[in-house]
């Protein structure tokens, strides 16, 4: 880490100090909505060599928080970096989502070499660092790594599901093997975080995308077990470093994440109720959260309304202004200034 909480609103934040004015970042904030992003794509010639082109990293990473001044960079990867590393095929076709070689229950796990994997990611260690070597001294700086049920999910289906038929029968009909593969994430997953704290994050994100599609004993099982691992593992080293979860489409078991999950803070996604929230998960964890990016789109009174409602909820205490899931492409960049503009001179 490059400084102390002190000098970072929104670190500080995440050691539960509150801040005014509240601190925030945006999920998905450097992507295909900001034009100089969209040029330098083109120049990369794929989505996997930006991932993997330490200078045009650090370039889009610190883009939006030129345009906007943030509280918080978040380092330009991807969460299926994870099983790349581990040797799984990866793609991303133009206008598609990702395409990876399918695992199925009968195949035999990727076998994982520690310093191998590490070295295939070391272009990521090193966009962190440059982040690091130019970014205000006030940014707190963000890795962050896919939930290996939500990896796990990408790995079994071979892409994104409607209806993750293949990883859920795997994982119902043969949870033993099953878990052998989550397991694996864990290791891998736990790897990669350390190394991003050693390389510079002052904190680091789980992103469980798919959490809301298990029901709740293999939720706890497949999400919350694993993400808590990975939690325990990396306070265990980094005691101090605040370790955030965004276990998307929960609902009430939000409140298990705030409590059971070695975790500082929780992420929420745009449906969760702002006065459950803050009277069941505040007291536990640091929220972050939860402006539904459609109003980013929409723009004008009813997006700065609505970001009202959510400072008026949640701020006062430990707080951290986000949106509930990432910036869509369609997003007006002048919508994202706009509602910079109100957090940044928002006052109860």
């Amino acid at each position: 880490m490059n400084s102390e909480a002190g000098s970072k609103p929104l670190l500080s934040a995440l050691a539960g100090e509150a801040q005014t004015p509240v601190p925030f970042w945006y999920m998905r904030q450097a992507g295909r909505y900001l034009p100089e992003y969209r040029k330098l794509r083109a120049e990369a010639g794929s989505f996997l060599d930006l991932c993997y082109a330490p200078d045009l990293a650090v370039e889009v990473s610190l883009q939006p928080l030129r345009r906007y001044a943030m509280d918080g960079v978040i380092l330009f990867a991807d969460i299926l970096l994870v099983p790349h590393a581990l040797g799984v095929g990866l793609g991303y076709a133009e206008g598609e989502g990702p395409q990876l070689e399918a695992l199925d229950r009968r195949d035999p796990l990727p076998r994982y070499e520690r310093e191998k994997f590490l070295a295939h990611l070391s272009p990521i260690f090193e966009t962190l660092r440059g982040i690091n070597a130019v970014a205000p001294a006030t940014a707190t700086v963000i890795g962050f790594a896919g939930a290996p049920w939500t990896v796990a999910t990408y790995m079994v289906e071979g892409g994104g599901s409607r209806d993750f038929a293949k990883s859920k029968s795997w994982a119902f009909q043969d949870p033993q093997s099953f878990q052998k593969l989550i397991d694996l994430l864990i290791d891998t997953t736990t790897d990669y975080l350390l190394a991003q704290i050693d390389a510079g994050a002052d904190t680091v994100q789980i992103f469980d995308s798919w959490a809301g599609v298990l029901l709740e004993t293999a939720l706890r099982r497949w999400s919350l077990a694993p993400i808590s691992e990975i939690a325990r593992r990396i306070r265990q080293k980094y005691p101090d470093v605040p370790v955030i979860a965004f276990p998307r489409g929960v609902g009430t078991a939000y409140e298990w994440f705030a409590r059971d999950a070695n975790i500082s803070a929780v992420s929420l996604d745009s449906t969760v109720a702002l006065g459950w929230a803050g009277e069941r998960l505040q007291p536990h964890a640091v929220l972050q959260g939860n402006l539904d990016p459609q109003f980013l789109v929409s723009g004008g009174a009813a997006m700065l309304e609505e970001a009202e409602r959510i400072l008026m909820a949640l701020s006062g205490r430990p707080f951290v202004f986000n949106l509930g899931h990432g910036i869509v492409p369609q997003t007006p960049p002048e919508h994202v200034a706009a509602l910079s503009q109100f957090i940044a001179a928002w006052k109860t």
